[in-house]
């Protein structure tokens, strides 16, 4: 056993203390409308990549943010940034902003600051002020060294000086935002103290009411731990209905989404976040994701993501961020299956599947289709794969569908090719070794083997058919009759009697190709001869004559077959 690493040493750590909240309600509770979205992609993510974006990479942001349907965006930090301050001018000066949608602007709790941002938005139809300082007690005590009330007085002076501003630029229509930054590791009775003594200075009202942020700034502690400080929150707040609460979750521990969602069911009415969750750190959430999962439930989540590639691929070139290919919703694998369990179940369930139904797909939480994608993606194949997911490839690569016994014999071809290739198989790799390994002449087009020249079939008295065959094989012509309960059965004997073999047919199976009245036909068979199995496929506009040289097939693969080991044989002797 090897000795741990003393670095690696959990005890320096604690665990986060649960939220005393007697008869919590949220677990209960169910989303039933998408949250007001605030895209901070220009804000947060933007002071979070290697290289800031320019302004004209901004306003390519801004214009994508627009499209997408985003009602209010973060737009920057004008007072610490000249590229955010330019940038807030172009989007005034320029015409930029639709008229229903507010753009908003951070601000620290300094007057200079805050007369800053001012300037900034000078001339703005509506805006947001998104006023923040430090409440944690590790931020109090170890960064900021002053108490609860040296804090409560940073906020409050500064929510006057914008009270102020606002005033002397009445010509825009004005919004208060405030944040108890680190508000996970602030004392739930302390944010709320010092919440409350800012809109004792702003005065909300139902009709203007104050957007309340209350950060995952440092993701401390489990969703529902998350979920219960945001509804004893909303359950000791002043003046309730003239706040909105707003959670702003970030991914230190991978749960930025699920704090989101919970944070909605605790009573949260607005969500920040970026799209592909860009954000310092592990990132912030992720607002496409959790938008989509909305719309999986059957909401509307107020947001346009119909064109989810041409969105996310913007937004990667513009972070100089790769999407993974297992990124929900937008990777390039999420909607594949290479399990061939997986894959067989959703083979099964697309065939039954009609438009205009409820969704109910094995592995596919949504339709593909939605989001720009092709049902062709769905299902690849490797080693891992299996018969459902190969008859799938087929039958959108060919339009045929194989029958269960085909799938499970071309299958192990497939996983021996796949095996040996050592990756992932292509359909057109499929569709050959498939031309390759069960269909013979008359599918193919080649003049291999026996070949089905002219037919004809009597009616007898007994019910029975007779069939009357020309058959060519290179320069050999043979002439062959037969007798049984139907054309299949009487070629069956009249090859059998010719080639003095046991032949039976152990599975037949057929289908037309495509509706109408004109569809070609195709006919698979498995025939056992001198007790061993072979398989015979064929295409034709007429069902009779697909069977026919579907069986005639079969048999040219027995005699491909018995060739090949009698050659092995002399060469053996």
């Amino acid at each position: 056993m090897s000795t741990p690493n003393s670095s690696f040493n959990h005890k320096k750590y604690q665990a986060f203390k649960p939220i005393n909240l007697p008869q919590r309600q949220w677990p209960n509770n169910v989303i039933v409308q998408a949250p007001k979205w605030c895209s901070v992609d220009l804000r947060d993510g933007n002071q979070a990549l290697i290289e800031p974006l320019s302004v004209e990479q901004k306003m390519t942001l801004f214009k994508l943010l627009l499209n997408v349907g985003f009602k209010e965006i973060e737009v920057g930090f004008p007072s610490a940034s000249q590229a955010d301050y330019d940038f807030v001018r172009e989007l005034i000066n320029g015409g930029h902003i639709p008229d229903d949608v507010t753009i908003a602007v951070l601000t620290p709790a300094r007057e200079s600051f805050i007369q800053r941002s001012f300037q900034a938005l000078n001339g703005a139809k509506k805006a947001l002020v998104h006023l923040y300082n430090s409440t944690s007690k590790v931020q109090r005590e170890q960064v900021f060294g002053l108490d609860k009330a040296g804090i409560i007085k940073i906020a409050v002076e500064a929510a006057k000086i914008i009270k102020q501003c606002a005033n002397d630029q009445p010509q825009t229509q004005w919004r208060f935002q405030y944040s108890p930054e680190s508000f996970t590791g602030t004392e739930l009775d302390y944010a709320v103290e010092i919440c409350n003594a800012v809109n004792d200075i702003w005065q909300p009202s139902i009709e203007n009411p104050v957007v309340l942020n209350l950060p995952s700034t440092v993701e401390m502690s489990m969703p529902n731990v998350y979920a219960d400080q945001i509804e004893w929150f909303s359950r000791h707040i002043a003046h309730r209905d003239a706040v909105i609460i707003s959670v702003h979750t970030h991914n230190d521990r991978g749960c930025a989404i699920a704090a989101a969602e919970m944070a909605c069911l605790a009573g949260a009415q607005r969500v920040e976040g970026t799209l592909l969750g860009n954000g310092e750190r592990t990132g912030n959430m992720d607002i496409i994701t959790m938008a989509m999962n909305l719309y999986s439930q059957g909401i509307d989540p107020q947001l346009d993501l119909s064109d989810i590639q041409m969105i996310s691929h913007e937004v990667s070139e513009l972070i100089q961020m790769p999407v993974h290919p297992r990124h929900p919703y937008i990777g390039e694998l999420v909607f594949t299956a290479f399990s061939g369990s997986h894959q067989d179940a959703i083979n099964k369930c697309m065939k039954v599947y009609q438009e205009g139904d409820k969704w109910e797909v094995a592995y596919l939480p949504i339709d593909p289709t939605d989001l720009g994608r092709s049902y062709q993606e769905v299902i690849r194949i490797n080693s891992q794969s299996g018969k459902g997911g190969v008859a799938y490839i087929l039958e959108q690569a060919l339009s045929i569908q194989i029958p269960r016994w085909l799938q499970v014999e071309f299958s192990q071809h497939v996983q021996r090719y796949a095996e040996k290739l050592g990756h992932e198989v292509s359909a057109d790799e499929i569709v050959k070794l498939f031309q390759e390994k069960c269909m013979s002449s008359s599918a193919t087009g080649s003049v291999r083997g026996w070949q089905l020249m002219s037919y004809e079939i009597t009616q007898q008295v007994d019910h029975q058919e007779k069939i009357s065959v020309n058959i060519l094989n290179v320069d050999q012509e043979a002439q062959l009759t037969g007798q049984g309960v139907g054309a299949l059965d009487a070629f069956v004997q009249a090859l059998g009697n010719y080639f003095n073999r046991q032949i039976n047919i152990v599975e037949y199976n057929e289908h037309a190709m495509q509706p109408g009245s004109d569809a070609r036909a195709m006919s698979f068979i498995r025939l056992q001869v001198e007790g061993q199995s072979y398989t015979g496929i064929a295409e034709h506009k007429d069902v009779i004559s697909a069977s026919l040289r579907a069986l005639l097939n079969g048999m040219n693969q027995y005699f491909s077959i018995v060739e090949s080991e009698e050659m092995m044989e002399k060469k053996a002797g």
